[in-house]
């Protein structure tokens, strides 16, 4: 395959797609960057493509074919005002929810702001008046870009028809040339699609009725006795009691283990799976339990070794998502479900049969021996894994804790335990971020009832230290955990902890501040533990007095990198056994 043909396949694949969605139509005007997907739509036949002089009569001309069979119509046009011309039928398309998939071709980047001709910005040209917008790569043709052009199909697809029907918009840049190959290779794997013609991510049309979302969603459970159901994280009103006890009840009708991120509030009972990320990085494991189906809710979890085992699974994959914010990196969810997580899981569970016991028991049993194999390993020192579990364990249930991403929130997910009321686990892991860690956990400690504990790291402390302020300010109860390491401590795990030239002073960034002088700065109160007696006194105090405690723990970034070895190692030669 040539880097000439990719974009073709990419947009064949694209198109097809479109088709399996079940597109009303296609309307294309004249141009010649536009050639690409042009091609591509009028390539298979799979839906009827019109021609239209100018792109504001196209515009209209799509508006009226999608008004009149309620499905989504595309729009194909070449670069530069062509694009501006649709402008007022997407504006009535918005204003009027009618169902619009607006493909705008566009310049390569090298070409965009040098005088190159028929070139303007096309980046969110249409504004708010559009329900979603992609720039859209098709530079390389591979398994992981195929699944993912397809899934941006669907994407596009069921955003144009959510409860809020609208017009959505998708620019395709193009380099030259633009006329495809007089003969592409035959479809293979990804460009082939799902099976039986269906879309590659179908979508429920239940519109947060749980009860169609289960008619649906029912079957796929009850023909699957090896299921596996995803606990990720939820945010407020979604995330309490009712849904954890949902998920419980799920698991013991269905007898699916739950892999249960902290962050989910789920991971509690023996049907929470608290180590799959020790249990997932040993090979034998993760090769020889495969489920035929899974289940998943609310973000994606963070352990690397999770993510990766999804996306080689043959399972079919569910995704429940009330607000359709499509969490599928890997592009592998077969089906999405827009309905509220704990209804859904309530109303499956009424209706699951108790599939294969060993299933679920020889996940508790792996999960067991993982367990005591990272409590033999860790010992009584005070490290980084030690003191998140240490957390986990000793925090009251109507506790919070805050944590900071990067390696924190890691540590949390791979380590903190089962307990049978889980403590609330908080952390910004919308866009992953450092900024204003110690800014929300404030927030969250003005809120609750509880005692509130921040686990961060010294880089993201040193990133948000004038929120400390509010120490002195708003004298709200906190408890800060602070792992200081000297530097960004989770990027000593990655390759570039190898390059002598710049790692050091560019990447890690240690800061090299005086904790003790920022506590007496800020009026807080310093602890300085040196062993896990004495850091779950300082916890203990923490939580009990008022004020903020600044609880400061120095480890060592190299034995920490050894000491996850060790303990991933540890776990595999547990299972071995």
């Amino acid at each position: 395959m040539t880097a000439a043909n990719d974009s073709h396949l990419l947009l064949r694949a694209f198109c097809d797609e479109l088709a399996r969605c079940g597109v009303a139509g296609a309307v294309t005007s004249p141009g010649s960057r536009s050639t690409p997907l042009v091609a591509a739509l009028t390539a298979d036949g799979g839906f009827p493509v019109f021609s239209q002089i100018d792109e504001r009569s196209a515009g209209f001309f799509a508006l009226g074919l999608a008004k009149a069979t309620g499905l989504p119509a595309v729009l194909a046009c070449t670069s530069g005002t062509a694009a501006a011309n649709y402008l007022p039928a997407v504006i009535e398309a918005y204003e009027a929810r009618v169902p619009l998939i607006v493909c705008t071709c566009d310049r390569p980047p090298e070409l965009r702001a040098i005088g190159a001709g028929q070139t303007i910005d096309q980046v969110k040209l249409y504004g708010d008046n559009v329900l979603s917008f992609t720039e859209v790569g098709v530079d390389a043709m591979d398994e992981a870009t195929g699944r993912w052009i397809r899934s941006l199909a669907c994407r596009a697809a069921w955003t144009a028809l959510g409860r809020r029907r609208g017009p959505v918009h998708l620019n395709f840049p193009f380099r030259e040339p633009l006329i495809a190959p007089a003969e592409l290779p035959p479809p293979t794997g990804v460009e082939i699609g799902r099976s039986d013609r269906r879309p590659w991510t179908a979508r429920a049309g239940s519109f947060g009725d749980p009860v169609l979302a289960a008619d649906l969603v029912g079957p796929i459970v009850s023909s699957a006795p090896k299921g596996v159901l995803i606990a990720g994280r939820v945010e407020g009103g979604l995330n309490g009691p009712r849904l954890a006890a949902a998920v419980k009840v799920f698991s013991e009708a269905s007898g699916w283990p739950v892999l249960a991120d902290p962050l989910s509030g789920a991971r509690s009972g023996d049907v929470s799976i608290a180590h799959y990320d020790a249990l997932l990085r040993a090979a034998p494991l993760a090769l020889s339990a495969q489920p035929t189906a899974v289940l998943r809710f609310g973000d994606m979890p963070t352990s690397k070794s999770l993510r990766t085992w999804l996306a080689g699974l043959e399972a079919v994959q569910v995704l429940i998502d009330p607000e359709m914010a499509w969490q599928d990196p890997a592009a592998q969810i077969d089906l999405v479900v827009d309905a509220q997580p704990a209804a859904l899981l309530e109303l499956l569970a009424e209706r699951a049969t108790v599939g294969d016991g060993l299933w679920g028991s020889g996940w508790q049993q792996a999960d067991k021996l993982a367990r005591e194999a990272i409590d033999d390993a860790l010992g009584d020192r005070l490290t980084e894994p030690a003191i998140a579990r240490q957390l986990g364990s000793q925090l009251p249930p109507d506790a919070t804790l805050v944590v900071a991403s990067s390696m924190p929130v890691r540590d949390v997910e791979s380590f903190f335990p089962n307990r049978d009321t889980p403590v609330r686990v908080m952390s910004n892991r919308g866009a992953n971020g450092i900024d204003g860690t110690i800014a929300t956990a404030y927030g969250i400690a003005a809120a609750s009832n509880g005692p509130t504990v921040l686990l961060t790291g010294d880089v993201a402390f040193a990133h948000d230290i004038g929120s400390l302020l509010s120490a002195r300010r708003l004298a709200i109860p906190l408890t800060i955990v602070l792992i200081d390491n000297d530097g960004g401590g989770i990027f000593d795990f990655l390759e570039v902890a190898g390059e002598d030239r710049y790692y050091e002073h560019h990447v890690l960034t240690p800061t090299g501040l005086d904790f003790g002088a920022a506590a007496a700065t800020f009026g807080l109160h310093l602890l300085e533990p040196t062993t896990l007696e004495e850091l779950a006194a300082a916890v203990e105090y923490g939580i009990t007095s008022d004020g903020t405690q600044l609880i400061h723990l120095r480890t060592e970034r190299a034995a920490n990198v050894a000491l996850h070895g060790e303990l991933w190692r540890a776990v595999a030669v547990a299972l071995a056994r």
